[in-house]
């Protein structure tokens, strides 16, 4: 691995903490569907950078393979925009009062 891929993985990885943090905090102070589902679309998405790195490593890929793809790299990835997807659904109908 060289530096600059060590550079890329630091990054992620504060950087998702960060905003993993973050979101579980403002979770704390809010019941608001749409904020919830961010919230949890930002857990995910931090899910998905540990798995990834540990895929570089050549760790956890061995599970559950749909033809040469990892079902939770598969999952993963699903998840995290659905549930940006309905956040943002919310939010737009309770934007035009339906």
């Amino acid at each position: 691995m060289d530096s600059g891929q060590t550079v890329f993985i630091l990054c992620q990885l504060v950087l998702g903490a960060a905003a993993a943090f973050f979101a579980i905090m403002l979770w704390s102070r809010t019941r608001d569907a749409a904020w919830m589902l961010i919230i949890i679309g930002a857990i995910i998405a931090y899910i998905e950078i540990i798995y990834s790195i540990l895929g570089i490593f050549g760790i956890g890929n061995e599970f559950f393979l749909i033809g040469s793809v990892s079902l939770i790299s598969f999952i993963l990835p699903l998840l995290r925009m659905g549930f940006f997807a309905t956040a943002f659904l919310i939010m737009i109908i309770r934007q035009s009062g339906v």
